[in-house]
């Protein structure tokens, strides 16, 4: 009963200061449009919070091919591979995303989230060093504190930073170096210098990892992310990502690398040995998200359209943006409290957004992180900014 009360009072806490997350029901499937519950019934509303980047988490042939996987392999397989052996579907999904990365091989998780966590601890071991950028995503930060190898943390895409904690590992007489970067970090939007941290990899005999989640699917040619965006893929060792953003939207990470990596994951990373295998449904439309993705030029053209029409908009109406070239555009508010008056804000003027504020994003650094789809309209685009517009002046922000 004192650990009872003690939460309680922990959640006093959180709400007094203005860092308590409130979770909304949606009444449909995930779109440029949703529907969302409340007591008056549902409601249309204009979605600027989803990494549904292509607009594919309710296209029809992912659907259907997600129908097609229940009825072939059923609901689930309720066990791990390594006992009750590997579906040829989740089989066909790991080669895939090889094929597509070009990578030897890849290996599935429940979620990135668990790829993250389990990639570091059967690669490296005490003598070894993981090169770590500041911002990179909270798995990644779990990944590292569960693994027995030297951590070297640099600051925020500060490549002098990189150098000297290169060289820092050196001097310490390490084995094996990885630095691990996010491809897109995704509450600032903006992309990593992938080039310049591949230069300085190859000069002190490093490896090169990259989270990509925020961009398999819709940055690059084909959407092959962030390595091919920037003209590194066959310099980077390691891509990690998810089926749960533009590739789908359902849930399930990867890992894409060389085969021994690969292999060794297999044998040791304790979130696939322990977890059960992806629902088939989950795989067979993911399966078909990777096949549409290849070829979604005009996809990937109309996001980059909406994206730069929503950025040139809000900037000349006043507001503070980070820059940045993906569909990540985040609206700065620097308050807690305030970033969550300005979503309840635009709730109330049909826009589908949150306020980011600690521990998601560092204290006196809130925001409105928007994020643009394929799947909206330029009428939606307008209306958005519509609704920032007015919204703003009511809360003297702009």
């Amino acid at each position: 009963m004192r650990l009872l009360d003690h939460l309680a009072d922990l959640l006093k806490d959180i709400e007094a200061e203005g860092l308590y997350k409130r979770e909304r029901l949606i009444a449909g499937p995930q779109g440029g449009r949703i529907d969302v519950a409340s007591a008056g019934g549902t409601r249309s509303v204009v979605n600027l919070c989803s990494n549904n980047y292509l607009g594919l988490a309710d296209h029809p042939d992912v659907i259907a091919a997600a129908k097609e996987g229940l009825d072939r392999f059923g609901f689930g397989m309720a066990s791990v591979r390594f006992i009750c052996g590997a579906q040829t579907l989740h089989r066909e999904l790991e080669c895939a995303i090889a094929r597509y990365l070009g990578k030897d091989d890849a290996i599935l998780f429940a979620a990135c989230f668990d790829a993250n966590g389990g990639v570091f601890e059967p690669l490296l071991g005490p003598e070894d060093a993981i090169l770590s950028d500041a911002l990179n995503h909270a798995s990644i930060i779990d990944g590292i504190r569960l693994s027995k190898a030297k951590r070297y943390r640099y600051a925020n895409s500060n490549m002098n930073a990189l150098e000297d904690s290169l060289k820092e590992a050196i001097a310490d007489g390490v084995r094996f170096k990885l630095i691990v970067t996010d491809g897109v970090f995704s509450m600032d939007g903006y992309i990593a210098d992938l080039p310049a941290i591949c230069d300085l990899a190859e000069r002190y005999d490093a490896l090169v990892m990259v989270d990509d989640c925020h961009a398999t699917g819709h940055l690059g040619e084909k959407g092959r992310g962030t390595p091919a965006l920037t003209g590194v893929g066959d310099r980077v060792h390691i891509v990690t990502g998810t089926l749960g953003k533009t590739l789908g939207g359902a849930m399930g990470g990867f890992v894409a690398a060389a085969q021994p990596v690969i292999d060794i994951l297999r044998q040791r990373a304790r979130p696939y040995l322990f977890s059960n295998s992806l629902a088939p449904a989950v795989a067979a439309g993911s399966l078909r998200a990777i096949e549409i993705a290849k070829s979604a030029d005009d996809r990937r053209a109309t996001l980059a359209r909406h994206a730069e029409r929503f950025r040139s908009a809000m900037a000349s109406a006043g507001f503070e943006l980070l820059p940045g070239s993906s569909p990540i555009i985040p609206v700065m508010l620097n308050d807690a409290r305030l970033s969550q008056e300005m979503a309840r804000a635009l709730d109330a003027r049909g826009v589908y957004v949150t306020g980011f504020f600690f521990p998601v994003v560092p204290k006196g650094r809130a925001r409105i992180r928007t994020q643009i789809s394929a799947a909206l309209s330029d009428a939606d685009i307008d209306y958005a900014v519509d609704a920032f517009k007015d919204a703003g002046k009511a809360l003297g922000i702009i």
